[in-house]
């Protein structure tokens, strides 16, 4: 049986809330200098308890919301910080991808930091020449291989920093989600780049990332993580699949008020419940889901409409819909009462990205009663399989429909004809 190249034992990490002696040394001074008044008692574990094995060449992705321990588990492998128990074992030269800048001077040009890199991690003057052109080809810094890095902007920082680690031959990788400063086409490399050098090379790779499409397409197993604990390991797409289902999910999705008193509204109408409810178990580009909201109406016969707004992360309306396109109820007026209306947003409309949905009341004149700006926010994923293909990124756009596509051949165009096609039901032949 091959032996772990990685294996963590009871890995746990406790912080003293307010106290000194609790991170690296960089995170203690930074604590020091931003210390006002009295120091709260306590203590938080960002880790508790963990243990798992990597295999050499393994690809392995670590999921979790923010706060789950992924970039403190990431900190105790790099040996950035102690841990408070447990015990780790890596057979092999450790290259880690934290944060911006992570192993740079930024007084030292990006040449002098490329040599910084390669020695820290115990690579010979030789060595790191010999891949040199290799590293400044990948990051595309070569105009300003002399100037310091402080210089640099965040995705120059990130293009060098990955090239460094990637090309100096480390036999394990460890990549945090810092990758996302990077624009798409960069990520796109940088993925190629971690596959090959798992598949072709043999490198171990530990990848932490928000992006489910880059967890199924690169890694060979995935590791949930909630609360500073391990709750799952397995193939990628069980452990997409549970990350993303309600249960485990922001309360983001879901508003309930049970007292109208407590809810937003006014004398006229009252929210209950706001809800966004994935059919599938997850919100998935390839999955339908409905928007319900639950409501108080307080006046006899009113005119009362329910308007979603879905906006983008970057403000634009991607659509808005309206209670009164039920064919059942159009413009009729409600009776005093508690009311439920729903709609159902079908598959394959929006794009992968993250989402708000503001509700609003209206009467037939289209006048609003009251309004609730970000009622609820959530994050569609992109897990359908792609094959081969590799896109770390978004596709652009905020819809990605499935459109009806028709691929027909036509005549060679060197021979004569009358211009008839062939339909092709199956793939273009030939």
């Amino acid at each position: 049986m091959t032996e772990a190249i990685i294996e963590v034992r009871g890995l746990s990490k406790r912080y003293r809330l307010g106290q000194l002696g609790a991170g690296s040394l960089r995170e203690e001074a930074e604590r020091l200098f931003r210390r006002r008044g009295p120091r709260p008692a306590g203590e938080f574990w960002a880790l508790k308890d963990v243990s798992f094995d990597v295999a050499p060449g393994e690809v392995l992705g670590v999921v979790g919301r923010n706060g789950a321990g992924k970039s403190t588990l990431l900190k105790l492998l790099s040996r950035v910080t102690e841990p408070t128990a447990g015990e780790v074992r890596l057979r092999g030269r450790v290259a880690s991808l934290l944060e911006v800048g992570t192993g740079f001077h930024p007084e030292l040009t990006g040449r002098e930091n490329i040599y910084l890199n390669g020695a820290i991690l115990g690579m010979t003057r030789v060595e790191i020449r010999r891949k040199f052109d290799e590293i400044v080809a990948f990051a595309e810094v070569e105009r300003f291989l002399e100037t310091p890095v402080k210089r640099y902007s965040s995705g120059m920082y990130v293009r060098l920093a990955f090239a460094v680690a990637a090309h100096l031959e480390p036999e394990i990788l460890i990549v945090d989600e810092v990758l996302a400063v990077g624009d798409a086409e960069f990520q796109k490399r940088c993925l190629g780049k971690m596959r090959r050098v798992s598949a072709e090379e043999g490198r171990t790779v530990l990848f932490v990332s928000h992006n489910m499409t880059a967890i199924n397409s690169l890694c060979d197993r995935a590791m949930l993580m909630e609360g500073g604990q391990v709750v799952m390991v397995g193939s990628p797409a069980e452990v997409v699949g549970a990350y993303l289902t309600p249960d485990r999910a922001d309360e983001a999705h879901r508003r309930v008020w049970n007292r109208p008193e407590l809810a937003p509204g006014d004398d006229r109408v009252r929210f209950r419940r706001v809800e966004a409810i994935p059919f599938g178990g997850a919100f998935e580009r390839v999955a339908p889901f409905e928007i319900c909201v639950e409501y108080w109406n307080r006046i006899e016969a009113a005119n009362l409409i329910v308007e979603v707004v879905v906006a983008a992360s970057d403000g634009a309306v991607v659509f808005h819909s309206l209670s009164s396109e039920d064919p059942r109820i159009g413009n009729s007026t409600l009776a005093a009462g508690l009311y439920r209306s729903s709609c159902r947003v079908p598959a394959g409309l929006l794009n992968a990205g993250d989402y708000r949905i503001d509700v609003h009341f209206i009467h037939g004149a289209m006048t609003a009663y009251t309004s609730f700006e970000g009622a609820l926010s959530l994050t569609i994923a992109d897990t359908a399989p792609r094959g081969d293909f590799i896109y770390l990124g978004r596709f652009l756009g905020h819809v990605h429909p499935k459109l009806d596509w028709r691929t027909e051949r036509l005549e060679r165009a060197d021979e004569p004809g009358d211009g008839a096609r062939a339909s092709i039901a199956a793939g273009v032949d030939g």
